[in-house]
């Protein structure tokens, strides 16, 4: 179902002592995925929402949830429409699907989410 949230991104400063944390703290596992800086957190309850450490690259980014979506670029436009604001192109995931970012009426800065497993790595 399009419009629920489906992912949360955390920004990190030191991947070693974040893992630790969340780890200890909360119980979650932490691994790293693919060639980027990311790392996918399995929370360990079940169905629900799942997330990811993400080195920080700027200092005032903060946590992003991620809603899912039918089509990254409709509704792109549909929020641009609306009175929001585009923050990235469509980005592929390799075998995953497609993401970008917005601005909200408030200014807050929300991903959405297209899955889409036969996105291909570029080049």
């Amino acid at each position: 179902m399009a419009g629920r949230v489906v992912h949360f991104e955390i920004p990190i400063d030191d991947a070693d002592r974040a893992t630790t944390f969340y780890e200890r703290a909360l119980g979650w596992r932490a691994e790293r995925w693919g060639p980027i800086e990311y790392w996918t957190i399995d929370p360990g309850q079940g169905e629900g929402i799942a997330g990811a450490l993400a080195t920080r690259d700027d200092p005032s980014s903060t946590v992003v949830i991620y809603i899912d979506v039918d089509d990254v670029e409709s509704t792109l436009r549909e929020i641009e429409a609306a009175g929001g604001r585009r923050l990235t192109e469509p980005r592929p995931i390799p075998t995953v699907g497609w993401n970008a970012l917005f601005q909200d009426s408030e200014g807050n800065t929300v991903g959405l989410f297209q899955a889409d497993p036969a996105v291909t790595f570029p080049g």
